[in-house]
């Protein structure tokens, strides 16, 4: 591996909280399921503070794992709904075997960081990153999310494996930096016709001798089609912890798979046979009974790549109530970017009946908004989400479908509780 020389590094209208009531309309009613009361038992945030870890991160994020090895921090629904745009100290973080300078919001000071690529191509290439930042530059506004992101949902069926991401382990971004098809034209990179897949290494290591280095392969059309080399991060230069100097970033597919610290690409005939991409970030093809084991494998399983369909509730909150069964319902919905949405719809009679809601267009690979105002009557009631894209991809009524050890990929239809006082006379 090429290594750089060490771097210094809203509430709705209408509606009140009134924990006393809420608690007499939902808990008694009996709405709180199983998949809402394992977000409870499954969270388990560590005592340390994201802004004592990342001077500047906002300390609201919860923090998962404070292992100087690797952070993991989420990003409360509450905190996530303040912006368009989630700033980089509200962004949630998941990194892999960080390097030890990478604890900072600050980019990187400029030093002698080269990108290298190599493999089944006609001549190798080592590129400056002064080079790069000379040449035309792309910029994609983007959902960035964790494949482990609501894990702790798929704990309804059985136990999984990993942090207990709720909702919070994503994002809405903007990446900017050196599309990957302009990198090989300017530099005339050439590919072999073997080359199906392209790898990316950063300058993190492994913290025990025996373990595997962090690595990820792409299928290289894609890449071709969808990568940059990022530089920035929403307008500034990329900070250290989340992956600067260099990123390399392809919208639609999920965080994992944009590699952080990068230093080399590898044109390759096949998927690497690294430990990270064959026996981790990988969901099975076929369902399993919950609580099964599963060995992973390139003929059993499918890696973590492009992202499912998915739309989130960010109002109202969990367990609202309104003094007059008016909400007006706000989120967000997304996909892999390869085809539109089509809709979102709402339910509240357990998905019987289905009403679309407003949606907001936006870049095809960023947070698509949307909204409805409802009328409830009188009573506690479950608000169903879900989204559909022009092809027919929906999210499933039961998440936990979709169940595998490692808890990756949730795309659940999303549900929250809310009860109303007088309702619509």
């Amino acid at each position: 591996m090429l290594i750089s020389e060490p771097l210094q590094p809203v509430r709705s209208r209408g509606v009140t909280r009134r924990h006393a009531l809420a608690s007499t309309l939902l808990s008694g009613a009996g709405l709180a399921l199983g998949w809402h009361r394992a977000e409870g038992r499954f969270l388990a945030p560590s005592a340390a503070s994201a802004d004592k870890l990342v001077p500047g991160k906002d300390r609201r994020l919860l923090v998962h794992n404070a292992s100087p090895s690797g952070f993991e921090f989420e990003t409360p629904l509450a905190v996530l709904r303040e912006d368009r745009v989630t700033p980089a100290e509200k962004l949630f973080v998941r990194n892999n075997q960080q390097p030890d300078w990478s604890a900072t919001l600050e980019a990187p000071q400029p030093g002698p960081w080269k990108l290298e690529i190599s493999g089944l191509l006609e001549f190798p290439k080592t590129i400056a990153i002064d080079a790069l930042r000379d040449l035309p530059q792309t910029e994609h506004e983007m959902v960035l999310q964790c494949s482990g992101n609501g894990r702790a949902l798929f704990a309804a069926a059985a136990a999984v494996k990993g942090a207990a991401w709720q909702h919070g382990a994503m994002g809405n971004v903007r990446f900017k930096g050196v599309a990957l098809r302009t990198i090989f034209d300017k530099f005339d990179v050439r590919p072999h016709a073997l080359a199906g897949f392209i790898t990316a290494e950063g300058a993190d290591l492994p913290g025990k001798a025996d373990a595997a280095d962090f690595e990820h392969s792409l299928p290289l059309a894609d890449s071709l089609a969808r990568s940059i080399v990022a530089l920035e991060l929403n307008g500034k230069p990329l900070p250290a912890v989340h992956g600067g100097p260099l990123r390399l970033v392809t919208p639609g597919y999920y965080g994992t798979m944009h590699v952080k610290w990068l230093t080399r690409l590898r044109l390759e005939a096949q998927e690497t046979v690294n430990h990270h991409q064959v026996k981790r970030y990988r969901t099975p093809r076929e369902p399993l009974t919950p609580g099964s084991e599963f060995d992973y494998g390139f003929q059993n399983s499918d890696a973590n790549w492009r992202m499912r369909i998915k739309s989130v509730v960010f109002a109202p909150e969990q367990q609202a109530v309104s003094d007059n069964g008016r909400f007006e319902v706000r989120g967000v919905a997304w996909n892999d970017g390869t085809s539109l949405l089509d809709a979102v719809e709402l339910s509240w009679d357990g998905g019987g009946t289905w009403r679309r809601a407003e949606l907001q267009r936006a870049s095809r690979y960023a947070w698509q908004h949307w909204q409805l105002a409802i009328t409830l009557p009188q009573g506690p009631h479950q608000l169903i989400c879900r989204a559909v894209d022009t092809l027919g991809n929906t999210q499933p009524l039961d998440g936990t479908v979709g169940w595998n050890p490692a808890g990756y990929g949730w795309h659940g239809a999303d549900r929250i509780e809310v009860g109303t006082v007088k309702g619509e006379e």
